[in-house]
């Protein structure tokens, strides 16, 4: 696929006579909201764009309004006359992910949520690879069995991506309490406890307080370190997934 690689020069001459500029990618689908009746604001997440804002029109028809799940790979071709000005998408399908996962409410939702992280912890049209490949890695996790305790390395993975780099095994303390180690991190005002299979790798018959401690670990760590200190409201999505597996 083509990359956008003018110079300053030539992008000041189409800028200055109003020529609209295109380019090809494959993407993910992270957002829509409904713009009028017949068309839908877009965010994908492109592998030589980045994210990328835009407006696909006949949204509602029959034959693009069923690609159009959250968590579909799409081939986009995308138009625009002006940087910060909204373009347009064509859309094609490439893979429809997220249909076959319609009957099972723990990895829709963990769709959605990890979609809706994409978008809240990535810069629009800033390429980078290894996150667009960590979402190609969250649809192979799914056909695994412990699918769930290799998602929350995922969302570690991500936050790492980003520039917050959460390194349990550096920081963590661990202790001895009726013959099982345990792990902690302490602060000044509170003493958590990490969930063994976040540091020693290798356990796999997690029960769901298990893996809901492990979600609400990073959880805390995404709202306290990134989402507060940037103004950023807690997903719903994420809470809506994780509280399926509160005891």
């Amino acid at each position: 696929f083509k990359k956008r690689c003018w110079t300053e020069r030539s992008y000041s001459f189409f800028k200055k006579n109003g020529i609209i500029m295109q380019w090809d990618d494959v993407g993910y689908l992270v957002l829509k909201n409904r713009y009028n009746e017949n068309s839908v604001i877009a965010e994908i997440y492109t592998k030589h764009h980045g994210k990328c804002s835009g407006i696909i029109f006949g949204a509602t028809s029959k034959k693009i309004k069923n690609y159009l799940q959250i968590g579909n790979k799409l081939y986009v071709n995308y138009n625009y006359k002006n940087d910060g000005v909204l373009g347009y998408f064509k859309i094609e399908i490439l893979k429809a992910h997220t249909p076959y996962y319609f009957e099972n409410k723990k990895k829709l939702l963990c769709i959605i949520s990890a979609m809706n992280l994409i978008k809240l912890l990535t810069v629009d049209l800033q390429e980078n690879i290894k996150i667009f490949s960590l979402i190609d890695d969250l649809f192979i996790i799914f056909k695994k069995d412990n699918w769930i305790k290799e998602y929350i390395f995922w969302e570690l993975k991500l936050l790492e991506f980003v520039g917050y780099n959460l390194n349990l095994k550096k920081i963590a303390k661990s202790e001895i309490l009726k013959n099982e180690i345990l792990y902690f991190v302490k602060s000044n005002s509170e003493k958590k406890y990490i969930p063994n299979f976040l540091i020693d790798l290798n356990e796999n018959d997690l029960d769901n307080q298990t893996l809901f401690n492990g979600l609400k670990l990073v959880g805390d760590f995404l709202e306290k370190n990134v989402l507060r200190p940037n103004n950023i409201n807690y997903p719903i999505s994420r809470l809506e997934f994780v509280n399926l597996f509160k005891s």
